[in-house]
């Protein structure tokens, strides 16, 4: 597979009709993690045997309240990838996420196995998950829109970069009673209904450097975003109190996508073109992605993370325009959509 093909790819997910922020910015900051994308689809492909894959990020004040329809399709398809190429893979969430995340996986043909669900307090099922079989021969974890817990003042001085630290800046943005708590776009925190995740990628880092991490974003507060600089993600996230927003959780490489599953989407098209198993996404065609989001709206149910409702849309885009990218990708592999 050619460089020019994942440039690309990564071109087409590098796109921001919602209007989220991050893809907008780069025309005048510059991209966020440049290479990033083909590095981690390149070691997924040549060193994967077994991935995990957390997702579900929950709309507490959503109608109905329920996982956003953001990150578990595109986790479905790239575990679906996986499996069809001969990488074993597990999709792990929270019990709030659990019922969405198991319909994303009913949609793309996975077994109800494949979905593991981690209490919401988990610090010791971390360590029973890292210490059975699976994860004892676990080579990568993968985030895939999942939010993660906001900085403190030793997780920004930890940050690399190129100046010194905006210790007052940050003190004077970030209240000492938001640090360190999972918040949504408009800066609420949502700990509530949030299990802990996150300390699986912290015990990895920790006791596993052998196994690589890869964080699929799209607005700064998901797992990975610790990657970027906190004042680099607040000035491109331009809204009410986003100095409280930025995740403190990095990566080893971070995708930087127009929605999350569109990073998703893309890393399960590149291992598969990779390993030499294009063939293996012939079926998964857009009608057949729109039916897979349909259930997942249906028997999640799974609502839009933007409007609040039960529809088939992600992130306030209608499918035509949430598409495209996928059939773009489709296209350049000479596939119909």
């Amino acid at each position: 597979m050619s460089s020019d093909l994942l440039a690309l790819w990564d071109s087409l997910i590098r796109r921001d009709p919602a209007g989220r922020g991050l893809i907008s910015s780069e025309a005048v900051r510059g991209p966020l993690c440049p290479g990033h994308f083909a590095m981690a689809a390149r070691d997924l492909a040549d060193r994967g045997k077994a991935v995990a894959i957390v997702t579900g990020f929950f709309i507490p004040h959503a109608e109905p309240p329920a996982a956003e329809t953001d990150g578990p399709p595109g986790a479905a398809l790239l575990a679906a990838a996986l499996k069809a190429v001969g990488i074993d893979c597990r999709l792990i969430t929270d019990p709030w996420c659990a019922a969405a995340v198991t319909a994303a996986a009913e949609a793309m043909g996975l077994e109800r196995s494949t979905v593991l669900t981690a209490p919401a307090r988990c610090n010791a099922w971390v360590n029973e998950f890292l210490e059975s079989p699976f994860g004892c021969s676990l080579t990568h974890l993968v985030s895939i829109e999942r939010v993660g817990p906001s900085h403190t003042l030793e997780s920004l001085a930890a940050q690399r970069r190129d100046g010194s630290v905006p210790r007052d800046e940050f003190e004077s943005s970030v209240p000492v009673e938001t640090r360190s708590s999972s918040h949504n776009m408009r800066a609420r925190i949502i700990d509530e209904w949030t299990g802990d995740l996150y300390r699986l990628f912290e015990r990895v880092q920790e006791k596993r450097p052998d196994v690589r991490t890869i964080g699929v974003g799209d607005g700064g507060n998901e797992l990975g975003m610790g990657s970027i600089p906190w004042e680099e993600l607040v000035a491109r996230v331009e809204r009410e109190n986003s100095a409280r927003i930025p995740c403190r959780i990095a990566t080893d490489w971070t995708i930087i996508a127009g929605t999350s599953n569109w990073g998703g989407a893309a890393l399960a098209a590149a291992v598969c073109q990779l390993k030499g198993r294009g063939d293996a996404l012939k079926s998964w065609t857009c009608r057949q992605q729109e039916t897979a989001l349909q259930h997942l709206v249906d028997r999640g149910p799974a609502v839009d993370g933007i409007t609040g409702r039960a529809q088939a849309t992600v992130d306030g885009l209608p499918f035509i325009t949430y598409i495209q990218p996928w059939r773009s990708i489709r296209e350049s592999l000479g596939m119909e959509p």
